[in-house]
């Protein structure tokens, strides 16, 4: 398995290389992102702060998403990940906001998606969406698949033009 240092040393080199910021909502990754990014020496050069956004409460409190003012948005969608990405950049005033949101299984979750499903959005200077379906339900392989998925979304934004 690879380490969460090797995961997040590309990003903070990065970062640290451009003075730049970033901010992490997740979900179903748990905080992996969060610890990847944080295993790097000298992260506190970049990384300004993460949430585990796994509830209602949750996004009310540390997001302050509204779905109300969303019509047809959920969570677990691209769209919902691009609100927690922005929301996140703009409570920590980082450059960038990443956000991870999904279902890590064993089971999928009440909008219908299958386990193995996971949005990510980055919103900075470059902003990007996606969607990750592993086809797996096994939990923790799903988290760590969710995880990687969004740090290289990140640095490939990071490493475009």
């Amino acid at each position: 398995m690879q380490s969460l240092t090797d995961l997040g040393a590309p990003i903070g080199a990065l970062l640290k290389a451009r003075g730049e910021t970033v901010a992490v909502s997740e979900s179903s990754t748990g905080g992996l992102v969060s610890a990847a990014l944080l295993a790097v020496p000298g992260a506190s050069a970049y990384f300004m702060g993460g949430a585990a956004v796994y509830t209602l409460p949750a996004r009310n409190a540390l997001l302050g998403i509204d779905l109300d003012d969303h019509p047809g948005v959920r969570s677990a969608s691209e769209p919902y990940a691009a609100l927690a990405a922005a929301a996140i950049r703009e409570r920590l005033g980082t450059v960038w906001g990443l956000a991870e949101t999904g279902a890590a299984g064993p089971t999928g979750n009440r909008y219908g998606d299958a386990a193995g499903h996971t949005c990510i959005a980055i919103v900075g200077p470059v902003n990007r969406t996606l969607t990750v379906e592993t086809g797996d339900d096994d939990r923790e392989a799903n988290m760590w698949r969710f995880a990687k998925e969004t740090l290289a979304a990140f640095e490939a934004a990071l490493s475009s033009p």
